[in-house]
C-alpha cells in the first residue's frame, strides 16, 4: 500500500510540473501567428531629434515616413508600443493580468479583429501602404532588439494588426465602455450618455476632457490667428501623446502628436491650416433586449427565430510566473455585440461600429490644405466622436461637433432598453454631417470647448440653438466648470492676444456654481462642533478664494475635495457624503503635513524617475480648471503625483506674410518610459512653470537645432 501511494504522489508531482510548464508555454503558442507585410519595397528615413529630443522624420515618400515613425517612436517607448501591440491582438493580459484580460475581453466582444479584417482591404491602397511600412518599423525595431521583447511570437505584425488597434479604442472615447461595465455585471444603466471608462493600466481615454481654443485675426489684436491644442490625456500609456513633426516629397508635413500605435499625428498643424480634438458625449450607444431560446441559442426577430452567433474565447491571465487561460464565450446578433448576464439578453449598437474609416481619415486630414478639403473629409463622420477647433492661414476658425451618431427614426424612447425583436429599430448608418452643430468664422470672433455643451462655444449672438438639433441626437447640455471659466474669460471685451490666451489657457479659477456651489454649501451647512479638525477644516474652506493657484491657504484642501465632486458630476454619480469628505481631505493633511493650511505646492507634485535622478516639482491647477491636474496617485510620502491632465499643450500661429511658427511642452519629455535618456524629464521644469518650447517645424530650423541626425532602412 505504501508503495503504492509513493507512485501517486509521484504521478501528481509529475502531473503538477506538467501543469505548471503548460502554464508557463501555452500563451505563445496558442497565440496567433503573426504575419509581416509583404516585402514589396524597401523604406529609408532620416530621424532628426532636437534639442529635446522630438523626433523629425523625413522619406521620399509618405511610407518611408511611417517606418521612420515606428522606430522613433519605439527608441523612446518600445514598452507601451508592445503593449498597444497585444492589445490589437487580444493578448494584453499576458502583460498585464486581470486589467490587461479586461481589454482582451473587450477586443473579443467588440470584435476589433473582425472588423480590421474585413475593412482594411477596402481602404485606400496609399492608407494600406502607409500602415504596411509602419508595422515593418516596428518588426525592425523588434528583431534588433530582442532582449527589450515583454511576449514571445508578439511580433511580427502587419497593418492589419495596427488597423486592429484603432477599431479597438475608437469606441471607448464616447463612452461605450461605461455601457458595457453595466451590463456585464448587470448594474442599472445610466440613461444618459455619459463619459468615456477608464480604462485599465494607465489607459484613461480621456476621463477628464480637454480644451481648445481658436481665435480669428480680427479678435486677436495683433492680426494673428492662433490655435491652442490642450489635450488631457494620461501622462503614460497607451492613450499618452507623443510628439512628432513628419515631412515627406510627397507633401506629407504635419507637427502634432499621436497616440503608440499610430504612423500619423492625430491632431496639429500643417502649413496651412490645424486642429485639435475634446472628447465630446452625443448619446451613440442603443441596447436591445433580446427574446432568447436558451435551448436552441437562437434569438427572436420579425417573428423570426435567427442563430445567435457564438465563439468560444481563451484570455490570458497572467499570474505572477504563470498565465492562466480563462475561457469565455462570446455573443453575437445583427444588432451587435451581445452580453448575458442575470436580467437577461442584450445587444449593442453603437455609431461607428465596424467601421474603420478613421484610419484613412485622420490620414488625409494631415495633407489637407484648405477648409474645404479639411471640411469635405471629417463630414464623413468616419472619425467615430470627438470634437474638432480648427484654424488657417487664411483666417478661418470653425467648431465642428463630430459624431458618427445613429440615424435613429423619431417616436421610439431612444434611451431606454429597446426591444430586440423590432429590426425596423436597427438603425444603418450615422445622421449627415449638415444636421450636426456647426460653428463658422463666428461674430465673436473666438471660439472654444472644454467637453461642455455645443451650443456654448463662441459667445452671445454666435452660439447655436439648441432647439435647432433633434433631441433624438442626444447632444449634451452639460457644463464643465472649465466651459463656464473659459467663456466668462473670453467674452471679456477687447482682444484676445496671445498674453491673454495664455492666461486664460493656464486660469486655475473656479466658479460657484454647480457641483463646487454644491460641495461650498454642503460644507458650510456641517454641523461640526463635535469635531475640532472638521470645525477648522470648514472654516478654512469657508475662505478660499476658489482658485489652485497656489497662493491661498485653502488651496490644498480644496484640491482634495474637489476632485470626488466632480467626478460624480461628471459621471452623473450620486454625490459624495459632503462630511466623509471633509474628513478624508483633512486627514489627509495633518496626517501628511501636521496641518491643514499647508501651501498646495507642497502636496501637488510632477514626479519622473528614481534616486538620484528623480524630479519632484510642484504644480498648480486642479481638477477642472483651465489648467488642468486632474487626476494624481498618492505617493508613499503622502504627496499627490499627477498623472492625467495637462498633457500636450500646442500654441500655433499663423501671422500675416509669415510662416506658420508653434511652440509645445509636454509633461515629463519625448522618452517618458527611458529611465537612461536625457529626454526622460528634460521638459518637466517648463512645464510646471507655464513655459512652451520652440516646434521645429520648417527643415533649415530643425537642422540648425539638431541634436542628433541618423538613417535608418529597412534593407
Amino acid at each position: 500500500m505504501r508503495k503504492w501511494f509513493k507512485r501517486l504522489a509521484f504521478a501528481m508531482l509529475i502531473l503538477l510540473a506538467l501543469a505548471i510548464v503548460f502554464l508557463l508555454v501555452w500563451e505563445p503558442i496558442a497565440a496567433r501567428e503573426g504575419r509581416a507585410p509583404p516585402a514589396t519595397r524597401q523604406y529609408q528615413a532620416e530621424i532628426v531629434r532636437d534639442a529635446f529630443g522630438v523626433p523629425h522624420i523625413y522619406g521620399a515618400t509618405d511610407r518611408d515616413v511611417a517606418y521612420g515613425v515606428a522606430i522613433a517612436h519605439a527608441e523612446d517607448d518600445f514598452s507601451t508600443l508592445q503593449d498597444v501591440v497585444a492589445m490589437a491582438r487580444g493578448r494584453y493580459g499576458a502583460i498585464a493580468g486581470e486589467d490587461g484580460a479586461a481589454v482582451d475581453f473587450a477586443y473579443h466582444l467588440l470584435d476589433a479583429r473582425g472588423t480590421a479584417e474585413r475593412q482594411y482591404p477596402a481602404l485606400p491602397a496609399d492608407t494600406r501602404a502607409l500602415f504596411d511600412a509602419y508595422a515593418s518599423g516596428l518588426n525592425a525595431y523588434a528583431e534588433a532588439h530582442p532582449g527589450e521583447l515583454k511576449l514571445d511570437r508578439l511580433f511580427p505584425v502587419n497593418g492589419t494588426d495596427v488597423a486592429a488597434g484603432f477599431a479597438l479604442r475608437q469606441p471607448f472615447f464616447f463612452g461605450l465602455g461605461n455601457t458595457v461595465a453595466a451590463l456585464v455585471s448587470g448594474e442599472p444603466m445610466d440613461p444618459e450618455p455619459g463619459p468615456p471608462l477608464v480604462l485599465p493600466q494607465g489607459q484613461e481615454a480621456a476621463m477628464a476632457g480637454s480644451n481648445a481654443f481658436a481665435i480669428a485675426p480680427e479678435k486677436s489684436g495683433d492680426g494673428v490667428t492662433r490655435l491652442v491644442s490642450n489635450a488631457h490625456q494620461p501622462f503614460r500609456g497607451g492613450v499618452a501623446w507623443y510628439e512628432l513633426v513628419v515631412e515627406s516629397g510627397e507633401g506629407w508635413h504635419f507637427a502634432g502628436a499621436n497616440f503608440p500605435g499610430s504612423p500619423y499625428p492625430f491632431l496639429g498643424h500643417n502649413e496651412h491650416l490645424g486642429w485639435t480634438n475634446t472628447v465630446n458625449q452625443p448619446d451613440m450607444t442603443d441596447v436591445y433586449r433580446l427574446v432568447v431560446n436558451e435551448d436552441t441559442m437562437q434569438y427572436r426577430l420579425d417573428g423570426q427565430w435567427r442563430d445567435l452567433e457564438s465563439r468560444r474565447v481563451w484570455l490570458p491571465v497572467k499570474f505572477g510566473p504563470l498565465t492562466l487561460p480563462v475561457p469565455r464565450t462570446i455573443y453575437r446578433s445583427v444588432h451587435g455585440p451581445v452580453i448575458h448576464n442575470d436580467n437577461g439578453w442584450f445587444a449593442v449598437r453603437y455609431g461607428g461600429i465596424d467601421n474603420l474609416g478613421n484610419v484613412d481619415a485622420y490620414y488625409r486630414l494631415n495633407k489637407a490644405t484648405t477648409f474645404d478639403e479639411w471640411r469635405a473629409i471629417v463630414s464623413r463622420l468616419d472619425v467615430p466622436s470627438t470634437n474638432f477647433i480648427y484654424a488657417d492661414e487664411a483666417g478661418t476658425i470653425a467648431y465642428f461637433y463630430n459624431a458618427a451618431i445613429p440615424d435613429r427614426v423619431e417616436g421610439p424612447d431612444w434611451r431606454g432598453i429597446l426591444p430586440g425583436d423590432d429590426s425596423r429599430l436597427i438603425w444603418q448608418g450615422p445622421v449627415a454631417a449638415d444636421e450636426l452643430p456647426w460653428i463658422v468664422n463666428p461674430a465673436s470672433g473666438w471660439l472654444f470647448n472644454a467637453n461642455n455643451t455645443p451650443f456654448s462655444a463662441a459667445g452671445p449672438g454666435s452660439d447655436l440653438d439648441p432647439a435647432d438639433y433633434s433631441p433624438v441626437m442626444g447632444i449634451e447640455t452639460r457644463m464643465t466648470n472649465r466651459a463656464r471659466r473659459a467663456a466668462q474669460l473670453m467674452s471679456r471685451p477687447g482682444p484676445i492676444d496671445r498674453a491673454r490666451l495664455e492666461a486664460i489657457k493656464y486660469d486655475t479659477g473656479y466658479l460657484r456654481e454647480g457641483y463646487i456651489a454644491a460641495m461650498l454649501d454642503g460644507v458650510a451647512a456641517l454641523d461640526v462642533s463635535d469635531d475640532p479638525l472638521l470645525d477648522r477644516a470648514q472654516a478654512l474652506l469657508a475662505r478660499w478664494d476658489l482658485t489652485a493657484d497656489n497662493r491661498g491657504p485653502a488651496d490644498a484642501l480644496a484640491l482634495l475635495m474637489v476632485r470626488p465632486f466632480m467626478g460624480s458630476d461628471y459621471n452623473r454619480e450620486t454625490k459624495p457624503d459632503v462630511r466623509e469628505e471633509l474628513e478624508r481631505s483633512a486627514n489627509h493633511l495633518v496626517d501628511t503635513f501636521g496641518r491643514l493650511d499647508v501651501p498646495m505646492s507642497d502636496l501637488l507634485r510632477l514626479r519622473q524617475g528614481e534616486g538620484d535622478a528623480r524630479i519632484d516639482l510642484p504644480l498648480d491647477g486642479g481638477s477642472d480648471t483651465l489648467r488642468a491636474s486632474t487626476l494624481w496617485d498618492i505617493d508613499d510620502d503622502g504627496r499627490l503625483s499627477l498623472r492625467h491632465g495637462d498633457s500636450f499643450i500646442m500654441f500655433v500661429e499663423w501671422a500675416p506674410g509669415q510662416r506658420v511658427g508653434s511652440q509645445s511642452i509636454q509633461p515629463f519629455g519625448a522618452a517618458t518610459t527611458r529611465p537612461d535618456s536625457p529626454h526622460h524629464t528634460d521638459q518637466m521644469r517648463l512645464y510646471a512653470t507655464h513655459r512652451l518650447k520652440p516646434v521645429h517645424f520648417w527643415r533649415d530650423d530643425v537642422l540648425l537645432h539638431a541634436a542628433s541626425r541618423r538613417t535608418v532602412s529597412s534593407d
